[in-house]
């Protein structure tokens, strides 16, 4: 019999875990590296929660840099903006602007939406594994909410919408959802989703890592960063990282922003830039009352997901660099905003601060799949989604790397050389 091909992954977040066991389910060896001291220590941590198979509109839309120019200058705006020294930055917006039209986000939302129904009928495959219950899942239905009317109508016109949704206007969102009460009076309307989904991205890779660290062709994980990829006779030959060289027959890019300075080391180009997050994590206590239905605010760029007996709200984009300090500001802006929005939800004086990195393409594709090397794959730029689509690119990952036919076109999806 046939010795399994070794395959090593780079990156210990959640994609590169998804990635690292529906590749050992499809018959590899693995072996896992992530530079930190533990997996999903960056923007795996903390993030949203939200499970948007439905709700994956590009970022790049019709209006986007006019109103990008307005929230530069609100206090509370969800965009901060700091100029770099550094092409890619530049180059990474003029594509972005390039993308903001209706055509191209059409185009897109299309292809995020089957990478999205995917990823959850891959999922729904890991739920034989791995129970749902070990990392706070809740099928809680997403509530979108609209502030202006012209938002709200903008929202409704869309064609590409699901057919299920439930349209609510003003008041009916707070019988909906009681937490929006002192919301509700200010609130156009709202658009509600039941399909949708809120859980603990951190405790679904803790685990998934003892999944994949019990699977019988794991081989180890290893806690190096990766710094060159090394090329000869035009494939990769092997990787070096601070405790040395590592080989095998192939290699997965996984490490979200970090994939970038790594890919250009093999001379491949990824259109990538950070884009920082930010989070709150609040406690409910018996007295509060938290929302129970995933919300997201859609002017403000705001979204809620209870998930255990914690709150979690999530917002904004500065494009300030790979700078993962927690700016108080930022967080100051987000408490407040919390509490405007819903005062009796959690504890906000408890609340815990984080920031993140979320690796975003200019089109808010994610790029999996083939490079020019015969044996370098990617499964990188997922920007917010990561762990919506996490385990649909896993699979869509292991498919094309087994010779199998995509389940469907890749389009935006490849990568372009």
């Amino acid at each position: 019999m046939q010795e399994a091909q070794q395959v090593v992954v780079i990156g210990g977040g959640v994609v590169g875990l998804a990635s690292a066991w529906w590749l050992l389910e499809a018959g590899y060896r693995v072996t896992l590296l992530e530079r930190a001291p533990t997996v999903a220590s960056a923007a795996s941590y903390r993030n949203g929660g939200q499970l948007s198979y439905r709700y994956v509109s590009p970022l790049a839309d019709v209006g986007v840099p006019k109103k990008a120019m307005q929230w530069l200058f609100e206090r509370d705006g969800p965009l901060r903006f700091r100029p770099e020294a550094d092409i890619r930055q530049w180059r990474w917006m003029t594509q972005f602007l390039s993308n903001c039209n209706a055509a191209a986000n059409a185009r897109t939302t299309a292809k995020l939406l089957q990478l999205g129904e995917l990823s959850r009928e891959s999922l729904a495959q890991l739920e034989l594994t791995l129970p749902l219950s070990e990392f706070n899942w809740r099928n809680a239905g997403k509530l979108v909410v609209y502030r202006s009317e012209e938002a709200f109508k903008a929202a409704l016109d869309k064609p590409e919408t699901d057919e299920n949704r439930a349209i609510l206007y003003g008041a009916d969102t707070a019988r909906v959802e009681p937490a929006l009460a002192e919301l509700a009076p200010q609130l156009a309307g709202g658009i509600f989703n039941a399909g949708e989904a809120v859980a603990d991205c951190y405790a679904f890779c803790l685990a998934l890592e003892k999944r994949i660290y019990a699977h019988p062709r794991f081989e180890r994980c290893m806690h190096t960063a990766a710094r060159t990829i090394f090329v000869e006779h035009g494939k990769v030959a092997a990787i070096e990282t601070d405790a040395g060289w590592i080989s095998a027959d192939h290699y997965v890019l996984a490490a979200g922003i970090q994939s970038r300075d790594l890919a250009a080391t093999a001379n491949l180009d990824l259109p990538m830039y950070p884009l920082k997050g930010y989070s709150l994590t609040a406690p409910i206590r018996p007295e509060h009352v938290a929302p129970n239905i995933s919300i997201t605010d859609f002017e403000r760029k705001t979204l809620y997901a209870r998930i255990g007996k914690e709150l979690r709200i999530a917002a904004m984009v500065d494009m300030v660099g790979e700078d993962t300090r927690i700016d108080r500001r930022r967080i100051a802006s987000l408490t407040r905003l919390a509490r405007e929005s819903m005062p009796k939800a959690a504890d906000y004086n408890q609340a815990e601060a984080w920031a993140g990195l979320r690796p975003a393409t200019p089109n808010s594709a994610p790029i999996i799949g083939a490079t020019p090397y015969p044996n370098l794959w990617l499964n990188v730029g997922h920007g917010p989604l990561g762990f919506t689509f996490a385990c649909g690119s896993a699979s869509l990952l292991a498919t094309l790397m087994r010779g199998k036919e995509s389940p469907f076109a890749l389009d935006c999806l490849a990568y372009k050389h």
